[in-house]
């Protein structure tokens, strides 16, 4: 079963040494989570009972701990000793409550204790009580109110303590700053993924040791740090690791000067670099002259000059057409029922973002199907359209693109994706090509490849599962690949020295979800008869998550490009919302319908600059939006979550 978390921060944990109670160990307990309850440090609880190191504890052992201390880890609110000053800020448009807990650093449990009434309190206009110290450090041109003086703020708090000794004393207290968090019960990887826009190998990095050890209850972790470094493995534990990850090519990072820029990697070269761009030396050198002092890796070097984008024309509102193949005038239904659902979650994000100040002037046009959607093109205005959401068919895409090229409106592309498509620097592709997933699989079988034969499930054009037979040969030293129809057809291998079975590495390319089931079965079964079965996949399944603790003993790897975390607070709101304005939950298409132009909206400015903001990296209701500018101009969405199962 996938253990939910929650995440607080602020949780303080005060330890002390005085007199000795005792405490009996029971199932699950070790060093660390009893010194925790008892608002020790692991280091206290050896000196206390020296047999208690290296998680020597056994069931029925009874341990010295702190007299005064309380066990029953339950959170109590406390006063903050040390009263911080606090300051206001005035809302601007598209502030909420989850956007300045997010930007301020602090829980929500924190900003409705500064601001009792704040839920009638967050208009335009309105003032928000922060603490002062983080209104300086993450306001930026946030217009603020003059600071107050020190109030009592109270904060959640994890086993509070109080110590007494025969003399006065320091408390030994640790607290989570604005770069730290407090873990509690209900916390997990995809929880902290979510909230802090961290993944797991960058989670480790920040806090050594905490592969090992795991998330423990009121363990105070970093959250915030600089760089990247290689993924590690994950917990031997049975969870759920969710991983947001994109090959790092090259992006508008710089967008500011206009430029696309590349951050150097590890192996690369000059003449790697010239050769991946389609530049000259000499143009690399003028516009980097610090590269005559060598080549560093985590370099960010511009490759040239973005060509010039859409200007907006005229007036105050943001003229955006969305384009939707109802068929109505051409009698076709076809995907009416798929426009209307997606519709209606644009229609959410609509309102959202004009309550949040933005002003729109939206226009649905019917783009038929792909024999009368030339008609549909004479219902845009080329000369006051500042963004085009639709069509849905690579062929009218490529139409509406013609149609305006002059104008160069950025075009958004939610379905189609293909490379005749890259070309176009005023489109943004939204679904991730599965050519991606398939590089991703390549490389997380390359790390866990040990001679083991390997078998691909493949489709019925086998398109993809050829692309992983070519690579994983060209990667892997005598790799023994073998192509299958169907799940059955994986065998497990058999040790020459034993006679006994071996394990093998499968892999699903096939995303239908009858594969999916006949994939999942097959690796239960195959994780009973040998141990040490790695398997793969290219495509989330429902099964998945229906058998996480079976499938967890096959350490099953897969990929997704959606999936709603539907304890997080963000998400409660949209579903709500939608919930209150549908009278039902939103289907498929009406999620991708609300991610897609929330997050288009959320992206311009009122100059309609769209792609100034493309580098942004933003979670919708259900989707990730990390978008990449190809070499040939496109804007290509990598975002994806990479999911691990791990066995017990």
């Amino acid at each position: 079963m996938i253990k939910k978390f929650l995440i607080t921060a602020g949780i303080t944990a005060i330890a002390g040494l005085s007199a000795q109670k005792t405490h009996t160990v029971e199932k699950g307990d070790n060093p660390y989570n009893i010194a925790k309850r008892y608002g020790m440090t692991v280091d206290d609880l050896v000196k206390l009972n020296p047999n208690s190191k290296d998680g020597k504890v056994s069931i029925g052992e009874v341990l010295l701990v702190n007299k005064l201390a309380s066990n029953t880890g339950s959170a109590q609110p406390k006063a903050n000793s040390s009263s911080a000053k606090v300051g206001k800020i005035i809302l601007k448009p598209k502030q909420t409550i989850y956007g300045i807990t997010k930007q301020y650093q602090i829980s929500e449990t924190e900003l409705r204790a500064l601001n009792p009434e704040l839920d009638s309190h967050m208009k335009i206009g309105d003032e928000v009580t922060l603490p002062l110290a983080s209104i300086q450090k993450f306001g930026g041109d946030q217009q603020v109110v003059a600071a107050n003086k020190p109030v009592e703020t109270f904060t959640p708090t994890e086993t509070v303590k109080t110590v007494s000794q025969p003399e006065p004393t320091k408390t030994v207290t640790a607290v989570a700053d604005e770069n730290s968090y407090t873990v509690q019960a209900k916390d997990n990887y995809y929880k902290l993924s979510r909230k802090f826009n961290l993944n797991q190998k960058e989670l480790f990095a920040l806090n050594p040791g905490l592969e090992e050890k795991g998330l423990q209850v009121g363990d105070i972790i970093q959250v915030k740090g600089k760089g990247s470094v290689e993924e590690t493995k994950a917990d031997p534990i049975a969870t759920t690791v969710s991983q947001t990850t994109s090959t790092p090519t090259y992006s508008t990072t710089s967008v500011a000067d206009d430029y696309v820029t590349y951050t150097v990697q590890d192996g690369d070269t000059v003449f790697g670099i010239l050769n991946k761009f389609g530049i000259t030396l000499d143009d690399l050198l003028s516009l980097n002259p610090n590269l005559s002092q060598g080549l560093k890796s985590g370099m960010v070097l511009k490759i040239k000059k973005l060509d010039s984008a859409y200007v907006k024309k005229s007036g105050d509102a943001l003229n955006v057409v969305i384009m939707l193949p109802f068929g109505f005038d051409s009698n076709d239904s076809k995907y009416r029922t798929l426009s209307l659902d997606f519709l209606a979650g644009a229609k959410l994000a609509i309102e959202r973002n004009t309550k949040s100040g933005k002003n729109l002037d939206i226009k649905v046009i019917d783009a038929g199907n792909e024999k009368s959607f030339k008609n549909s093109l004479t219902q845009i205005n080329k000369d006051n359209t500042d963004l085009i959401i639709g069509p849905f068919f690579k062929s009218s895409v490529l139409e509406v693109l013609d149609y305006v090229k002059t104008s160069k409106i950025p075009v958004v592309a939610p379905f189609a994706n293909s490379d005749d498509l890259l070309g176009y620097q005023n489109l943004i592709i939204i679904e991730t090509n599965d050519f991606i997933y398939a590089d991703r699989i390549v490389k997380e079988v390359k790390d866990a490849f040990s001679d083991q034969k390997i078998y691909i499930v493949a489709d019925a054009d086998q398109t993809y599962a050829k692309y992983l037979e070519t690579n994983l040969k060209k990667n892997l030293k005598n790799a023994n690949v073998i192509l299958v129809k169907s799940a059955s057809d994986i065998q497990p291998d058999q040790n020459m020295m034993t006679g006994k079975p071996a394990p093998v590495i499968a892999i699903l390319a096939n995303k239908s979800d009858d594969a999916g089931d006949a994939f999942a079965n097959r690796m239960i079964a195959l994780s009973k008869e040998v141990d040490g079965l790695k398997a793969f996949s290219m495509y989330y399944s429902p099964i998945f998550e229906k058998k996480v603790d079976e499938l967890s003993q096959s350490n099953l790897v897969y990929l997704m490009d959606r999936k709603i975390d539907t304890e997080g607070s963000f998400e409660k709101e949209i579903l709500e919302a939608y919930k209150k304005k549908y009278c039902k939950a939103p289907s498929k298409y009406a999620v991708i319908g609300f991610d897609v132009v929330n997050d288009m909206l959320s992206r311009e400015n009122k100059k309609g600059e769209i792609f100034k903001q493309m580098n942004k990296v933003q979670t919708q209701l259900a989707t990730k939006f990390e978008f990449e500018k190809t070499k040939s101009g496109a804007y290509v969405n990598k975002g994806y979550r990479v999911v691990r199962l791990i066995p017990n």
